[in-house]
């Protein structure tokens, strides 16, 4: 240990207690990032123990990553500095609870599984079926701005979030919105944080809208021979009254993956759509669905086995982290565009991976996100030749979609070769003056947003 680190866990034993120090190279090892290992993890157990450990960081120009279950700490660039480890489990209290209202404050390191067992008790919910779920913390799952399946009928966080607590880098405790629908006025700052990785603020609570949970829900897997009658089925949904909770296309090699989840074995394109409803509101959405399907030249449709509500997006959602295992060096893109542009921009991204002769899974949600994964054999200089060419060619194209293309997921050694956050951007100013304003000194998370920020 370095004299500095030692000044560093003294003084944050001084803040917090010594308990909640981790200053063992040994024990630091599970908060690194892309080869980037903290000198000291403080685990505060309050908001003001936050804002303390931030002044403190501030006056001496230490750079803090913000973290929770560390489930998504592998998204976005390595930080460019990395000083203190900020684990923030420590604030894991349900602070009020309005069934009522239908409205929920946390504190920001609280397990989602808590969340949702606490709200079960009152027949709600919150629509965050995440990669990781079964182990992310709520503040994790904001800042880092992963979605869920449900977003095509519940909307993203940007919709259900109605205020967020937050420390400055100035070591200053500061909100935006509120706690209940009604309070919230004047400027959206904290829909900022959504997405932000922690370099604006670091999250200390965070207010929810809940929703009743379904009555009961019904997923049906419809499979096709090509994904083109499998997008058209999708087109075919948006078109009718039928109001799914959720559309989802995967591709042959997706499937595969989910195969043991109770998604029928198929060497075919599915579409998983999710209803809730009432017995006979299901049946009935069961059965236009197959009809559909049937007049769009699906081979097969079945009911897939509904173990617990929302079973079926929650399924979906174990895409990523099994990508993530399916290959030593699997590469994720994420491209957004209009619903009409799904079909056009997984031809391209499948020919082109295809044309670099590397192994790759698509999922696409109905509203237009498309994840796609390059999952080559091996981690080696060849391999990133490969999914370099393959990634930029896939991004020129993209750019006449008028989408927005990132890569949340690649080895942490890669990112320094592959565009991670897409086309340069004509708002980075901006967004670069937003930083300097919330952060004036540069120590929340450091680098690890768009453009270096």
């Amino acid at each position: 240990m370095t004299t500095a680190s030692t000044t560093i866990s003294a003084r944050m034993a001084d803040l917090i207690g010594a308990k909640n120090v981790i200053a063992d190279p040994a024990s630091l090892g599970p908060y690194e990032i892309g080869n980037n290992v903290p000198s000291v993890a403080a685990r505060p157990e309050s908001a003001e123990q936050v804002a303390e450990i931030v002044r403190f960081a501030a006056a001496e120009k230490q750079a803090i990553v913000p973290c929770g279950a560390r489930t998504k700490l592998a998204m976005g660039a390595p930080p460019a500095r990395y000083d203190i480890a900020l684990d923030m489990t420590g604030l894991h209290r349900i602070v009020a609870y309005d069934p009522g209202d239908m409205t929920l404050s946390v504190e920001a390191g609280i397990p989602l599984r808590n969340i949702e067992a606490a709200l079960l008790d009152q027949r709600q919910f919150l629509p965050l079926a995440v990669p990781f779920a079964e182990h992310a913390t709520a503040s994790g799952t904001i800042a880092s701005g992963v979605d869920s399946p449900l977003r095509q009928f519940y909307g993203t966080a940007r919709d259900f979030v109605l205020g967020i607590e937050f420390v400055t880098g100035h070591g200053t405790a500061a909100k935006s919105g509120g706690r209940v629908v009604k309070n919230v006025s004047g400027y959206d700052l904290h829909k900022l944080m959504i997405g932000a990785l922690g370099t604006l603020g670091v999250l200390t609570k965070i207010n929810f809208r809940t929703f009743p949970l379904p009555a009961a829900t019904r997923a049906v897997a419809a499979t096709f021979d090509d994904a083109a009658h499998a997008i058209d089925l999708r087109h075919a949904i948006a078109r009718s009254p039928l109001r799914p909770l959720a559309v989802e296309i995967l591709s042959p090699s997706a499937g595969a993956m989910l195969v043991g989840h109770d998604l029928p074995a198929s060497r075919g394109w599915f579409v998983i759509v999710s209803f809730a409803g009432t017995a006979a509101v299901l049946d009935r959405c069961a059965r236009d669905l197959r009809q559909m399907a049937e007049q769009h030249a699906a081979t097969s449709v079945a009911p897939l086995a509904e173990g617990q509500i929302l079973a079926a997006p929650r399924r979906v959602a174990k895409f990523i982290p099994m990508a993530l295992a399916a290959s030593p060096a699997a590469t994720i893109l994420k491209l957004s565009v209009v619903p009409t542009g799904i079909r056009a921009i997984l031809d391209t991204a499948a020919k082109t991976a295809d044309a670099a002769q590397l192994s790759w899974a698509a999922l696409a949600r109905g509203v237009g996100v498309v994840y796609f994964a390059l999952l080559p054999a091996e981690r080696t200089e060849d391999s990133l030749a490969r999914v370099t060419r393959a990634v930029r060619e896939i991004f020129a194209r993209f750019a006449a979609a008028a989408g927005n293309a990132t890569i949340p997921w690649c080895p942490p050694e890669w990112k320094a070769a592959l565009p991670i956050w897409g086309p340069a951007r004509a708002d980075l100013a901006h967004m670069r003056a937003l930083k300097n304003v919330f952060d004036p000194h540069g120590i929340l998370a450091p680098g690890r947003f768009i453009g270096g920020i």
